[in-house]
């Protein structure tokens, strides 16, 4: 079976509360109902985890070496500095795709850089709820693939 970590980033837990208007009215709660009703019509294994702490978020990513076969992460505001998601990325050798409900590019200057971006397999960016599980399909393939 295919073992697929989500990841979200600080922030993600005030889903449909915060700015509604700039990330949607889903609830994470709603997110990740989504995300593990689609895993499992896929046959994917999926482990869930959120935190607004930099350090649980490099915790979880740690966590998916040797567990997963690849990784899907909303860094939120960690995107544009961290470092240390970046390195934990880059450390665990397990592809990542990368996913945002809104259009960073489209936003604030700050907001257009991604540190993580150069360590991911792709990114995702402005589809709302949709892009995470466009981002759960691509992974699928891209773990097939590579078994191939």
């Amino acid at each position: 079976m295919i073992k697929i970590g989500v990841i979200h980033g600080p922030n993600l837990g005030m889903l449909g509360k915060r700015e509604p208007d700039i990330y949607g009215a889903i609830s994470l709660d709603e997110l990740n109902r989504r995300l593990t009703q689609a895993a499992q019509e896929l046959g994917i294994e999926l482990r869930i985890t959120q935190s607004d702490h930099e350090g649980d978020i490099v915790r979880a990513i740690h966590d998916c070496m040797g567990w997963a076969h690849a990784i899907i992460i909303n860094p939120a505001a960690l995107t544009h500095y961290s470092i240390a998601v970046r390195d934990a990325l880059q450390a665990v050798r397990v592809p990542a795709i990368e996913v945002h409900l809104s259009n960073i590019h489209a936003r604030e200057e700050f907001r257009r850089v991604s540190v993580i971006a150069p360590v991911t397999v792709g990114q995702i960016v402005g589809l709302g709820v949709e892009g995470y599980l466009l981002a759960l399909r691509a992974a699928k393939g891209l773990v097939q693939d590579s078994l191939v």
